[in-house]
């Protein structure tokens, strides 16, 4: 069985843990209907559209 010949650092532990906990920013797509920008899957905040079909009455 393998054994490490020196303890790592903790700087090296901890760079390398660093990429988990980078934030990504959230997905965007484009509305076809309206063209605003909006969460994919998600209905339209600005003219209630799903999928080429009204799901909410935004006045």
């Amino acid at each position: 069985m393998a054994v490490p010949k020196q303890r790592k650092g903790r700087m090296k532990t901890h760079s390398r843990r660093s990429a988990n906990s980078v934030i990504k920013e959230p997905a965007r797509s484009v509305c076809p209907q309206c063209g605003e920008v909006k969460l994919p899957h998600h209905v339209c905040g600005n003219c209630g559209y799903y999928r080429d079909r009204e799901v909410i009455a935004v006045d």
